[in-house]
C-alpha cells in the first residue's frame, strides 16, 4: 500500500495530458517510484481539442510510441469509434492511420491505465514552486504548500503556463476551458531555473449538438472496413480492448463547405478577433490557421472544408474541424449557422484561442533533459510543439531518461533521425528555431521510405526490449519475424521466371504475392513487408547510403566547450546559432538554420587540428 506521508520520490512528473501520461508509465515500467501531480486527476489525458489520434506524420508517431512500449496506440485501438489509413492513392511510406475516439472513454480508460501501474501514484496537486538543490534533487511546492521532492523531473504542463482564453473581447485565464492556468510556475521556470520562455498560441472550433444538425444535406465519410490498429501488441479483438471485448460501434464523420456567406460574417466582424485586435502576443501555427486566417489571407479560395467529427458513443456533441476561430460568440453563431446543413445548429461550447508560454527548446538535450539542470527534463507543448502524439512521444522519451538518471544511469535513451519520427521531431526542436507550434509532417523525415507506420516495430521494438520497456517475448516474436522475412527474401531474390527474379516482379506495382510463381509460404505480415520493400528497394538503397555519409558526420564529436568564436571564417549568423544550439556532433551542426556546407568542413578542420593538439599536447 502506498504510503501517503510520503513525499519523496524517483521521478516527478507535473502535469496530466498525454505527454505526461507516457512519462509516468515509462518511468514506473521501468522500476521507477513514480509520482504524477496533476491540477485535477478527472482530466488526466483528456482530448482538449479534436477527438482524434493520428493523421499525417502524427499516426506514424503513435506507432512508434506503441513499439517502444507506450501507451498511446493501446488506448485508441480502445476509444476508437472511426479508423482510416490516409494516403491510401499514394506509395506505403506515406500511409498514415487516423482514429476517432470516444474522448470519454480515451481520458476514462488511460487514468484506469494510470491508477493500476505498480510504483506509480496519481496525486492532485497544481505545481507553484520549483528548484533544483545543490546536490541535484529536485523540491517542488504545490498550491497547498505540500513539499515533494525527487531525484529527476518531468515537466509536461501543456498550454497551462499562464494560460489565457479568447472569446472575441473576453479573456479568461485558464489552462483550457473549465481548468485553471498556472501562473507562478511559469515565473518560477524562468527565475529559478533561468529558462528563456516565449509565448504561443493555438485555437480549437465550436462544437455543436446533434439534434441541432441537419445530416441529410451532409457528406457522410465512413472508416475503413479494414480493421486497422495503432497496437502490434493488441489486437482490436483482444478482451482488454474495450469494456465489451470486443471493437466498438463504427460512427460516420460528415464534411459541409463554408460559403460567401461565412466569408462576409467574418470580414465585417474581423475586428472582433482577437487575433487582428492585436490582443493576442502568442504566434500562432501558420499550418493550422484559425478560420479568420484563412478568410483574410486566402480571399480568393471560394469556399472551405468544414469536417463533423462525433466525439463519442453517448454524447452529441460534434466537433466542427476546420473552423477553429475566437471570433465572439453572436458572430461564431452566425458564421456556423451560414454552413450548409447548420442553419439551425446550436453551439454547445464556444470556440476559443489559448496563448501560454513555452520553453524554447534549444536548451535540451536530445535526451528532453535541460542543459544547464540534467535532473530536470521537459515533454509537450512546454517544448513548443502541438498536437497530442508530439506530446506523448516526447513524454515516452522523457519518461525513460529521467528513470535512468534517477537510478544512477547517465546513458541516454534517445531515437535517431534514421530510425523514427521521434527521432526526426526532437532533433528538429534543438536545432531549428522554433518560432511557431511544431507540427511533424513526413515531409520533415529526410528517410521516409523506412520511417513507415508499418514497420514501426521492427525499427524500435528491439531498442524497447533492450530497455525493459517490452519483455523478452516481444523480441522474440520480433526475432522470429526477421528471420522468415530474411529467408523469404532470399528465396525470391535466387529464384528466376522468365529472366527476372521474383523479387523484382514483386517490386512491380501491377503485381501482387499470389502474381508470383509458385510463391513462397510467408505469414501475412511477413508479405506485406516484403512487398513494400521489394517495390522500395532501389529507394532505400540510395537512402542508406544518404544516412551512412549524416553517420559519417555523426562520428565527429563537438565538445561542450569547443570554442566557436575563436574559428577564423565562420559567418556571424553561424557562430551565433551555434553557440546557442551547441551540437553534440557535426551532423547535428549540418541540421542548423544559416550553417552552411562550407562551415561544416571549416569545423571538420578545426576539430582535426583540436584532435591533434590533444593527442600530441608537445
Amino acid at each position: 500500500m502506498l504510503d501517503n506521508s510520503k513525499k519523496s520520490t524517483d521521478v516527478l512528473v507535473i502535469g496530466g495530458g498525454h505527454a505526461a501520461c507516457e512519462a509516468a508509465l515509462a518511468a514506473a515500467r521501468l522500476g521507477a517510484e513514480t509520482v504524477l501531480l496533476t491540477i485535477n486527476p478527472d482530466h488526466i489525458a483528456q482530448m482538449s481539442c479534436n477527438p482524434a489520434i493520428g493523421g499525417i506524420a502524427k499516426g506514424q508517431l503513435v506507432r512508434e510510441i506503441d513499439a517502444l512500449g507506450g501507451e498511446m496506440g493501446k488506448n485508441t485501438d480502445a476509444a476508437a469509434i472511426q479508423f482510416r489509413m490516409l494516403n491510401l492513392s499514394r506509395g506505403p511510406a506515406v500511409h498514415s492511420p487516423r482514429a476517432q475516439c470516444d474522448k470519454q472513454l480515451y481520458q476514462q480508460r488511460m487514468k484506469q491505465v494510470l491508477e493500476n501501474q505498480p510504483r506509480l501514484r496519481v496525486q492532485l496537486g497544481q505545481v507553484e514552486h520549483i528548484c533544483q538543490e545543490k546536490n541535484g534533487e529536485i523540491s517542488v511546492r504545490t498550491q497547498l504548500g505540500e513539499i515533494w521532492r525527487s531525484r529527476t523531473a518531468v515537466i509536461a504542463t501543456g498550454t497551462f503556463l499562464k494560460g489565457r482564453l479568447h472569446y472575441g473581447s473576453t479573456t479568461l485565464a485558464g489552462g483550457r476551458a473549465g481548468d485553471p492556468a498556472s501562473t507562478a510556475l511559469s515565473d518560477c521556470l524562468a527565475e529559478n531555473l533561468g529558462l528563456e520562455m516565449g509565448r504561443l498560441k493555438t485555437g480549437t472550433p465550436p462544437r455543436l449538438l446533434a439534434q441541432s444538425i441537419d445530416f441529410s444535406g451532409l457528406a457522410p465519410q465512413d472508416g475503413h472496413e479494414q480493421e486497422y490498429s495503432f497496437s502490434f501488441h493488441l489486437r482490436p479483438d483482444d478482451d482488454s480492448c474495450s469494456p465489451q471485448g470486443r471493437r466498438l460501434p463504427q460512427l460516420p464523420c460528415y464534411t459541409t463547405r463554408s460559403t460567401s456567406e461565412t466569408a462576409r460574417i467574418v470580414r465585417e466582424n474581423i475586428q472582433q478577433s482577437p487575433l487582428y485586435s492585436g490582443r493576442i502576443e502568442g504566434i500562432g501555427a501558420r499550418y493550422c490557421p484559425s478560420f479568420e486566417d484563412k478568410i483574410i489571407r486566402f480571399p480568393q479560395q471560394p469556399d472551405h472544408l468544414v469536417h463533423l467529427e462525433p466525439e463519442g458513443l453517448h454524447t452529441g456533441e460534434y466537433y466542427l474541424n476546420g473552423i477553429s476561430t475566437s471570433l465572439p460568440p453572436d458572430v461564431q453563431c452566425m458564421m456556423v449557422r451560414s454552413l450548409p446543413g447548420l442553419e439551425n445548429a446550436h453551439i454547445t461550447r464556444y470556440g476559443y484561442a489559448i496563448e501560454y508560454d513555452f520553453v524554447y527548446p534549444h536548451q535540451l538535450e536530445r535526451c528532453l533533459a535541460l542543459r544547464n539542470h540534467p535532473n530536470v527534463f521537459l515533454a509537450g507543448q512546454i517544448n513548443g510543439t502541438s498536437g497530442y502524439e508530439e506530446a506523448a512521444a516526447q513524454g515516452l522519451i522523457a519518461g525513460v531518461n529521467a528513470a535512468r538518471k534517477a537510478a544512477g544511469d547517465d546513458r541516454p535513451f534517445t531515437v535517431n533521425r534514421d530510425q523514427g519520427y521521434i527521432g526526426v521531431m526532437i532533433d528538429d526542436l534543438i536545432t531549428k528555431e522554433i518560432i511557431e507550434p511544431y507540427r511533424l509532417f513526413t515531409s520533415r523525415a529526410e528517410y521516409r521510405l523506412r520511417l513507415r507506420q508499418d514497420n514501426a516495430d521492427r525499427r524500435l521494438t528491439p531498442l524497447a526490449c533492450e530497455t525493459g520497456l517490452l519483455p523478452p517475448e516481444t523480441a522474440r516474436r520480433l526475432r522470429e519475424l526477421e528471420t522468415e522475412i530474411d529467408c523469404v527474401r532470399k528465396e525470391l531474390q535466387s529464384r528466376r521466371t522468365q529472366g527476372a527474379t521474383l523479387w523484382s516482379m514483386l517490386g512491380r506495382p501491377e503485381k501482387s504475392w499470389n502474381d508470383l510463381p509458385d510463391p513462397p509460404k510467408a505469414s501475412p505480415r511477413a508479405i506485406e513487408q516484403l512487398r513494400i520493400e521489394a517495390r522500395y528497394d532501389s529507394y532505400m538503397r540510395r537512402e542508406s547510403a544518404q544516412a551512412d555519409k549524416m553517420k559519417q558526420l555523426g562520428a565527429w564529436n563537438i565538445p561542450p566547450d569547443f570554442g566557436y568564436d575563436s574559428i577564423s571564417g565562420l559567418r556571424d549568423e553561424a557562430r551565433v546559432k551555434l553557440n546557442k544550439v551547441r551540437p553534440d556532433n557535426l551532423a547535428q551542426a549540418a541540421r542548423i538554420d544559416g550553417v552552411t556546407p562550407a562551415e561544416i568542413a571549416l569545423l571538420q578542420v578545426w576539430l582535426e587540428r583540436n584532435r591533434r593538439t590533444r593527442e600530441n599536447p608537445s
